[in-house]
């Protein structure tokens, strides 16, 4: 519900709601919205840090501060980075992973937020496990999201993405490597990872290779995942059959599911459902898979993703209400209590005695754009900002 609070934080908890001030600083939220901050699920705009332009690298220390410090300026107190783990090298490589996970440990007590990573596996590379193994059994836990682009990658063209069989179907319709449509497909990849079109597309013929491997690869991971409660994703599945498969390894989040099918089979299971809130804030999906506005309308949507732009899960939620598509305290859920709930995190999501303070106040003057002001993340002053007038 929306009303007229106020909240004492204390010792990185809220400790009363109404509660007396007793000489406490007071930060003035008249006229604006004070809400739990975000929980993001999966972002990895941290990528357009890392490589701001193709090719081009940026130190993986300065980039990270400066992805914290959007983080906190748009409300979001807990981030999963989506950090792909792939076989290709360059951005995406275990290789980078690896920085990426040692520099955000070593930077933890310099950053406002809460970073964490999502472990966004390609199922065909095999070289990651060693890194899965150890962020599991680092300090904060991460999630690990099943991905395969592998196979979506040769999937054959007379075929729609979002219509494809089951990944490890005998009968999976296969491109043709050779032909130049297929070369076309690769060239945004090849590109990323540093390679001529070539020689990308001679890497992926050997790592194809492994296919009848990757089943037991990925049993062993979820095992790995499971035996120590991480929470587990499955990414883009195009069928009731895939959603089934990975939920049979652990994964009770369906991530970006592309197509109704897969999104009722979700819900009808009781798993999570995931999508993207640029889809959500833009009013539908680049991808031409489903809109998130129907999907929440539909009760087929509980949690929205940063994706590739921090700012829009605020701007999908402000959409979402403005559209009336539901009430802000229920939308808001989509941005906090939910993906908080899905990710196990029982201390943070809501303004509630004995919760997290993690906060954000809200300038949403009504009929226009929601922007951040003051950011709390377990108590502390992670971002403020005020007006000019």
């Amino acid at each position: 519900m929306v009303a007229q609070v106020s909240v004492r934080v204390e010792n990185g908890e809220i400790a009363a709601i109404d509660g007396p001030r007793d000489g406490a600083r007071v930060i003035d939220g008249r006229g604006m919205i004070l809400a739990p901050a975000m929980v993001d699920i999966h972002g990895d705009a941290f990528e357009r840090q890392l490589m701001p332009r193709p090719g081009v690298m940026i130190p993986t220390e300065a980039a990270l501060l400066e992805t914290d410090r959007q983080l906190a300026a748009n409300g979001i107190a807990t981030a999963y980075h989506a950090l792909t783990l792939s076989w290709e090298p360059g951005l995406r490589s275990v290789a980078i992973g690896q920085e990426v996970v040692a520099a955000l440990a070593a930077l933890a007590p310099r950053l406002t937020v809460e970073n964490r990573v999502q472990l966004r596996w390609e199922t065909f590379c095999f070289e990651a496990l060693p890194l899965i193994d150890a962020a599991l059994a680092g300090p904060l836990l991460p999630a690990l999201a099943f991905n395969d682009h592998t196979t979506m990658g040769m999937l054959h063209p007379s075929v729609a993405m979002q219509d494809r069989p089951f990944d490890h179907d005998p009968g999976f319709p296969v491109v043709d490597m050779d032909s130049p449509g297929f070369a076309a497909k690769m060239e945004s990849r090849a590109k990323r990872s540093g390679m001529e079109i070539s020689a990308f597309i001679g890497l992926m013929r050997d790592i194809w290779k492994r296919r009848l491997d990757v089943p037991a690869v990925i049993a062993e991971a979820g095992r790995k995942a499971g035996a120590v409660c991480a929470p587990m994703l499955s990414h883009d599945d195009s069928q009731p059959k895939t959603r089934d498969y990975y939920r049979g390894h652990g994964a009770r989040i369906s991530e970006f599911p592309m197509n109704m099918a897969v999104a009722r089979s979700a819900r009808e299971a009781g798993d999570w459902i995931v999508f993207g809130a640029p889809n959500a804030a833009r009013g539908g999906s680049h991808l031409g898979s489903p809109g998130a506005a129907d999907m929440v309308a539909a009760g087929l949507c509980d949690i929205l993703a940063s994706d590739y732009y921090y700012p829009a899960m605020l701007a999908a939620v402000a959409r979402l209400q403005a559209d009336g598509i539901g009430h802000l305290p229920d939308l808001w859920k989509l941005v906090a209590g939910n993906p908080a709930a899905a990710l196990g995190l029982a201390d943070r999501g809501e303004i509630a005695v004995c919760r997290r303070a993690d906060l954000v106040l809200l300038d949403w003057p009504e009929g226009h754009t929601p922007v951040v002001r003051h950011c709390l993340v377990n108590g502390r002053a992670a971002y403020g900002a005020i007006a000019a007038g």
